[in-house]
């Protein structure tokens, strides 16, 4: 697997290069500055891109525009974003940019090295990952006469779970139930949000998607 990295700290830049090489996946690329991230991106076509929020030059949201730039010109392109901080916006612009293939985390789950890992195949294998810490923010919004709204308190939990990347398997151990009741919650789910018959991945993509609109 190839990445680019995009990071503005020299300091987590090297730890994150360091990190994944140690797990077999090649850094092609590890800059820090927007313009030399969008060269890199669309020069090396990543199997990720893993990508802070806020780099230079505005140390707004330059890194997070330019993985939303680079997946309109290369839709494939699964991205990787982390932020110092939980923002919304950013989690739902980032999803609105395309069909799986990205995930949000917070910065300070890179020392859970083995959880980061897994996160950055989730993601470049085409998932859909958001960090707890969003998905909690999200639960404690309002949203009346939303379609999430005709979940049961069941169907939610397994929506929360799923929102965090999480397989039917985990899902099932993380509340002490079977797969098979996941399966009829995750179905019951498709329903209720009037999703359309697809592949089961593109469905819990979907899924996320309105959950995260809410």
């Amino acid at each position: 697997m190839r990445a680019v990295v995009g990071e503005d700290n020299a300091l987590l830049r090297d730890g994150l290069t360091r990190i994944l090489t140690a797990y077999d996946i090649d850094v092609v690329q590890a800059v820090d500055n927007a313009p030399a991230l969008s060269r890199a991106l669309l020069t090396e076509r990543p199997d990720i891109a893993i990508v802070d929020v806020r780099m230079p030059p505005t140390f707004t949201d330059d890194g997070l525009r330019v993985a939303i730039e680079a997946r309109a010109q290369l839709p494939d392109l699964p991205v990787l974003v982390l932020s110092q901080y939980v923002e919304q916006l950013y989690a739902q612009e980032l999803l609105d940019s395309g069909s799986g293939g990205v995930g949000y985390l917070l910065k300070d789950r890179v020392s859970d090295v083995a959880g980061f890992i897994d996160t950055v195949r989730r993601v470049a294998a085409g998932g859909t990952v958001l960090d707890p810490d969003v998905v909690r923010q999200l639960l404690t919004r309002q949203r009346a006469g939303t379609p999430v709204d005709r979940l049961t308190a069941r169907e939610r939990e397994v929506l929360e779970l799923m929102a965090q990347g999480r397989s039917n398997a985990a899902i099932a151990g993380a509340l002490f139930v079977t797969e098979r009741s996941v399966s009829k919650h995750t179905n019951s789910i498709f329903t209720k949000l009037d999703l359309p018959i697809d592949a089961d991945d593109n469905r819990r993509v979907l899924a996320v998607l309105t959950y995260l609109r809410g």
